[in-house]
């Protein structure tokens, strides 16, 4: 390969991307070769974390036979959606769905689940400790008592370098956004706190944001190269990946990136496993994208033209379920994105301004939280604590709406349909439909983030950009 003048400087991570069916197994002496050090190989989709100083290093790699290209990922973070204003299987044994019976002590204020049908259908349904959910995200309280008895440590793993470092307590949420997560998807029935959508399933951290909510591309791509080898049934993702909002594949600087992650994902649904998504929370049409303001969001943002050649990462993915928001009257929350044929479904996930009613007076979702982040990360006003002594929070976001549609898609499972397109088919054929609005003013006050385009919704009852074929009915669902 040609040697270019090089500079050295602040060691960067880089993601390496193998042309299609070349193979990796060399890659070790070519980063060397090129001015780096081998962090991991995942040869199964032919992509390299590598690590280098030299800022000639992407350019020697990407000059070698077989490779794509090489992209630094320091300025190319994810970010979470935040609120607004080596595992083994550890049950080889497959076991049926049971019903999940009792009333927690807080479940009184979870509106999110009467909406969907949760607590009826956990008289049939609540899962089974046989499926295992990850929760793709910044990892999970494995001590937090409504979650500690349904926690898989042995499935939990921190991938926040690349590198896959197992077990619940490298997993360790230091963040407040996962432990959210992970507790609607499946929080005990132990008569305290709330009660998750799937309360009989195992759950695994799979940590991929740090304790600012951040989500490098290596990251993203060990989390699901994690989930796709150690045989997860769903995952939850509640977040979008690059500081680039919108991904732009015919832009040299994110291509490596953009295909990388796909790359991953489209692995991790090869193994089986179901990839649920959040929406997002910029109100952006996703089908129509004009305008990317919000990146790179891990530096200073510059407003530049985006078309349909740019995605979001993982929401727009074939085969990907998206899921827009909404809030107890069951319209669509102001925040939401939406978008035809990004969004599969609609779920709870709370609306602080149009939306808050008897049930729901702040408007917002109540899941758990780390008791080390009270303090922290949960403003007082939404701090809940059990007489137990457990902390909650209430959140709004896509990202809250995302984890019902993942325990959903968890109680199908227990039902013995396991592959991704028959968990899908049965998710959008067993939601409720809902129309778009008449009208749409109420939303005048919150125009797209990106672009400042006034939200509109198109299509049927049937399906449209706005709720897709419907809000998600746990009930119906286990039916």
């Amino acid at each position: 390969m040609p040697v270019h003048a090089a500079t050295t400087g602040a060691t960067e991570t880089y993601i390496v991307l193998y042309k299609t069916g070349a193979s990796s197994k060399n890659a070790g002496s070519l980063i060397q070769g090129a001015g780096g050090q081998l962090v991991y190989n995942y040869s199964q989709i032919g992509v390299v974390i590598a690590r280098s100083n030299r800022s000639d290093f992407a350019a020697n790699v990407s000059s070698a036979a077989g490779v794509e290209g090489a992209s630094a990922t320091t300025r190319f973070a994810t970010h979470l959606e935040s609120d607004l204003a080596g595992g083994t299987d550890a049950s080889t044994d497959t076991q049926p769905a049971a019903p999940a019976v009792g009333s927690d002590s807080l479940s009184g204020r979870q509106w999110d689940m009467v909406q969907i049908g949760v607590f009826d259908a956990h008289a049939i349904n609540g899962g089974s400790p046989s499926v295992l959910v990850g929760d793709i995200d910044t990892g999970l309280d494995y001590t937090h008592p409504d979650l500690a008895a349904n926690v898989d440590s042995a499935n939990s793993v921190n991938c926040v370098t690349g590198v896959p470092v197992p077990g619940a307590a490298a997993a360790m949420d230091d963040n407040g956004h996962g432990t959210h997560t992970a507790g609607t998807i499946a929080a005990a029935v132990n008569g305290i706190g709330i009660v998750g959508v799937a309360p009989n399933v195992r759950i695994a951290g799979i940590k991929s944001g740090n304790a600012d909510g951040f989500f490098f591309p290596e990251s993203v791509v060990c989390g699901f190269m994690w989930a796709g080898t150690h045989g997860f049934n769903v995952t939850n993702n509640s977040y979008f990946a690059d500081p680039w909002l919108f991904n732009c594949k015919n832009n040299a600087e994110q291509r490596a990136i953009w295909k990388a992650e796909r790359r991953a994902i489209s692995f991790a649904q090869r193994n089986g496993v179901l990839v649920v998504a959040a929406a997002g929370n910029q109100a952006d049409d996703l089908a129509h994208p004009t305008q990317d303001a919000t990146s790179p969001d891990d530096t200073t943002p510059v407003l530049r033209d985006v078309t349909n050649a740019c995605a979001v990462i993982p929401v727009e993915v074939p085969g990907v379920v998206g899921v827009s928001a909404d809030g107890n009257l069951m319209q669509k929350s102001f925040y939401s994105s939406f978008g035809v044929g990004s969004v599969q479904v609609v779920a709870p996930g709370g609306d602080s301004i149009l939306q808050r009613t008897a049930a729901a007076p702040n408007g917002r979702v109540l899941s758990t939280w780390p008791a080390s982040l009270e303090f922290v990360t949960c403003a007082p006003a939404r701090r809940v604590i059990d007489v137990s002594g457990a902390t909650y929070c209430y959140q709004q976001g896509t990202s809250m709406a995302s984890p019902h549609v993942a325990g959903v898609a968890a109680l199908i499972v227990s039902m013995g349909i396991t592959s991704p397109g028959a968990v899908t088919a049965r998710l959008t054929n067993t939601a409720d439909p809902i129309a778009c609005p008449a009208d749409t003013s109420a939303y005048a006050f919150f125009p797209a983030v990106d672009g400042g385009a006034a939200q509109t919704c198109q299509g049927g009852q049937a399906y449209n950009s706005w709720y897709g074929h419907g809000q998600v009915n746990a009930l119906s669902a286990v039916s």
